[in-house]
């Protein structure tokens, strides 16, 4: 009976048995349907939305900003993403092999979106193996470089999907890894394969080993994780697990993995080191660069050649340097205190050789300190630090320090400089309290020669040279002169009164408070007298000289329609003011400052040429072809020398690999017909004026300049009221240079601060060197007669010329 009853039970569960398999069976008939129904509707929905490929954004070529000067000294780089797209062609098997191994092994198989890498993706989850490959596939990375955005949406990584399916089902698996290497991300600011390379080993991609290409290989999944600068060790792991997943693969043999495995990182990290630091110069081409182009420019891999060249350079910056230095030795000032109580020795930079060191240790004798290479230096007392034992503040302690501690204490940052050149004597230093500006250009075609924007970039990044707004003082006495003889009213040999004047309720006085009588405006402009320069002006009229002014370089609006402008109440830059200068030695025309001589792309060919005004179009032009011929000869010879290894080194040089980092013209210069730049002031005023400038050199406020031994010279000094600005203005054929002295707060600069004193000397020694080496000479009225056509160049005063100072590049 019972096992009746059992069989009937289970011919009853049977059904329902048979009912419920059938429903799973269902079920999964539905999600099979239902998934490529759901795919497909999905697809539906997204496509309108998707992009077009046609305009897919591929990688664009990024390299750092490079700027040189005039003989090829690189002095400023700026940019730091490394972007070099290559051709499928140009990649190495390997290379490829190797993200293979790293990111996708079935690439060349899949049509862009992988079951195998998701559940690799799921393992790696559970496991929290990271050396692993994601489950992204290379068409995904590809879809996500180009097209997406990097958040992390369920909206976004459907999207992927599908972008990755219209990428495979668009274009050839070449073409696909080609865009991939070309866009991703390795760290570094390197964009791509071969930006990688360079950035990581200094090599270009043929040269890489294959450790090497496993290195690189890994920084997709994580460019910061596993980055060898940063993170050397976790880079190694994941370099060494794609070897051996390369060999698994059959992509190497056992004999190539084993000696990959064991090669070290191998980091040569490419950094362009500068041949010389001259950051006004730099940021300058880079600021009008920027301006000009925006700051993508800073990517843009171009090498910037200026017009200024590095000795001239070298030669202004020392001589301000001393210049400003000998003024704080002259007034005796002492020591200023510590830059700093505390801090991190590493936040301060270097001002010309003047380190910074923290003080660890005080003693009676002298201190102790760490300079930023970590090493201990001693500063003794006795010649280096009692130089500085004055206060300035006089009365404290009868007015000078006794003693070591009086002037620093452990934990202080100080300034320090080496006394020798092994660096095992030391000094204590600072800054010079007061600033200054350099500025030369070349009177025919306003290239700048130099320019020099303060003591030091590092300490003051202002440039006083192109920004610095001061009073001009007596430097502009000349071009009042040559104002008041263009309009004929006057020569050099005319008489004007040095006699007490009186305007209104202003009764200006010279600078000695003497009054001489009548004398000829050349011996006025001589002696720099105050009351000739007003009667002049007078006589002239405040129009016609402020307009005058403006066309020669000056800024009209900043010109004051007062007879206080024949004193230098105006306001002008050094580098307006060697504008206005320029005119009175190249006949009397206004020429453009400019300083960008050419641009090169990366690959080294020109695609920029300056082509300046000339103060003497024709004369340029007619020895045009002469010029270009001898561009190209030394052009020739410069590059038979350089093929020469035997005489010199590659231009990049790092095991064997050369790399045209460095600027290496393809093709030499070419110059083209120069126009001719407008006349401002005649040629006969422009001759007589140059004569005036030398003769106040020779027989006027500039007589020390008689110490270059030079007649082809001349010049200007000025102070202002207080002695609060300092300036020399010195002219010869082939420089205009304009040197600044002052406190960027306008302050006294203290007793006998002249023009003289404080500007003066550091143009002689400027000078000196700028003119080593070229023949004594001067060039007359008569020069250009022949070679230019009056008629052709005149421009009367009414005309439109350019108002104050614009740098053309």
């Amino acid at each position: 009976m019972t096992k009746t009853t059992s069989n009937a039970n289970n011919i009853s569960l049977l059904p329902i048995l048979l009912r419920i398999l059938g429903a799973i069976v269902a079920l999964i008939l539905i999600l099979v349907l239902a998934f490529p129904i759901g795919f497909y509707g999905m697809a539906m929905y997204l496509q309108p939305n998707l992009p077009d490929l046609k305009n897919i954004d591929t990688s664009k070529f990024e390299m750092p900003l490079q700027i040189y000067t005039a003989d090829n000294k690189l002095i400023g780089q700026y940019g730091n993403r490394f972007s070099m797209p290559v051709t499928y062609e140009q990649i190495p098997k390997q290379l490829i092999n190797a993200f293979l191994a790293a990111e996708d092994s079935s690439f060349f198989e899949h049509s862009g979106i992988s079951v195998k890498g998701i559940g690799r993706a799921l393992t790696e989850v559970v496991t929290n193996d990271d050396t692993q490959t994601g489950g992204s596939t290379i068409t995904m990375q590809v879809a996500k470089n180009y097209f997406l955005s990097a958040e992390r949406t369920l909206d976004r990584k459907l999207t992927e999907l599908f972008i990755a399916r219209k990428i495979e089902n668009e274009m050839s698996k070449d073409e696909i890894l080609t865009l991939y290497v070309n866009k991703i991300y390795l760290g570094e600011g390197a964009y791509g394969v071969a930006a990688a390379a360079r950035k990581y080993f200094s090599k270009t991609l043929d040269e890489l080993t294959i450790a090497e290409m496993a290195m690189i290989a890994g920084l997709p999944k994580a460019p910061s994780a596993y980055n060898p600068v940063v993170n050397p060790e976790r880079a190694l792991i994941r370099r060494n697990w794609i070897i051996g997943r390369m060999l698994e693969d059959g992509h190497i043999s056992q004999a190539e993995h084993d000696e990959a495995v064991q090669a070290p990182i191998g980091l040569h990290l490419y950094r362009e080191k500068l041949d010389l630091n001259m950051p006004y110069l730099a940021e300058m081409a880079r600021n009008s660069l920027v301006e000009k182009y925006g700051e993508s420019v800073m990517d843009s891999g171009w090498r910037v050649q200026m017009t200024v060249s590095s000795d001239e350079q070298i030669a202004a910056e020392q001589a301000l340097i001393a210049g400003l230095r000998n003024y704080d030795t002259r007034h005796g000032n002492g020591w200023q205190g510590a830059e700093a109580e505390s801090g991190d020795l590493n936040n301060f930079l270097n001002y010309d050789n003047m380190y910074p060191a923290q003080v660890t240790k005080v003693t009676g004798s002298g201190f102790e300190a760490k300079i930023q290479s970590g090493d201990t230096i001693q500063v003794a007392w006795s010649g280096g630090m009692n130089w500085a034992r004055r206060l300035l503040e006089p009365g404290k302690t009868g007015g000078y320090f006794s003693a070591p501690s009086q002037m620093v204490q452990v934990g202080n940052i100080v300034r320090v400089t080496p006394l020798n050149e092994e660096k095992t004597a030391w000094r204590l230093t600072q800054p010079p309290s007061i600033q200054g500006a350099l500025v030369s250009i070349h009177p025919e075609n306003g290239a700048v020669r130099a320019l020099v924007g303060g003591f030091n970039f590092n300490h003051s990044k202002f440039n006083r040279a192109t920004q610095g707004y001061r009073q001009p003082g007596s430097i502009i006495k000349p071009l009042i002169y040559a104002a008041a003889l263009e309009t004929g009213k006057f020569t050099p040999s005319s008489l004007v009164s040095d006699a007490a004047i009186s305007i209104g309720g202003w009764q200006p006085k010279n600078a000695d408070g003497r009054y001489t009588g009548d004398m000829p405006v050349r011996r006025a402009l001589a002696l720099s007298r105050n009351t000739p320069s007003i009667r002049l002006l007078r006589a002239t009229g405040l129009d016609y000289a402020r307009q005058t002014l403006d066309m020669m370089g000056l800024e009209k609006e900043r010109l004051p329609a007062t007879l206080a402008l024949a004193l230098g109440a105006a306001d002008a830059t050094p580098l307006q003011m060697a504008t206005g200068f320029a005119t009175l030695v190249n006949g009397g025309h206004r020429v453009q400052p400019y300083f960008i001589e050419r641009i090169y792309d990366f690959n080294n060919q020109t695609i920029f040429q300056a082509n300046p005004v000339q103060a003497c179009a024709v004369c340029f032009n007619e020895a045009l072809d002469k010029l270009n011929a001898s561009v190209a000869k030394s052009f020739e010879e410069s590059k038979n020398q350089a093929t020469d290894t035997t005489q010199t080194e590659p231009a990049f040089d790092t095991k064997g690999s050369t790399l045209h980092d460095r600027l290496q013209p393809k093709t030499p210069a070419v110059y083209a017909n120069a126009q001719q730049a407008p006349r401002v002031i005649s040629q006969k005023t422009a001759y007589e004026m140059a004569g005036m400038l030398r003769e106040v050199i020779t027989s006027g406020t500039a007589r020390k300049a008689l110490a270059l031994g030079r007649s082809d010279v001349g010049g200007k000094t000025g102070t202002t009221n207080q002695a609060k600005d300092a300036w020399f203005a010195g002219v010869h054929p082939t420089s205009a240079t304009i040197v600044w002295v002052g406190f960027d707060n306008p302050a006294p600069m203290g007793a006998n601060e002249y023009g003289g004193v404080a500007a003066l000397p550091i143009w002689m020694s400027f000078t000196r060197e700028q003119l080593r080496g070229t023949p004594v000479r001067w060039v007359s009225a008569n020069d250009r007669s022949k070679a230019e056509k009056e008629t052709q160049h005149i421009i009367n005063l009414t005309d439109d010329v350019p108002s104050g100072q614009k740098i053309t590049n």
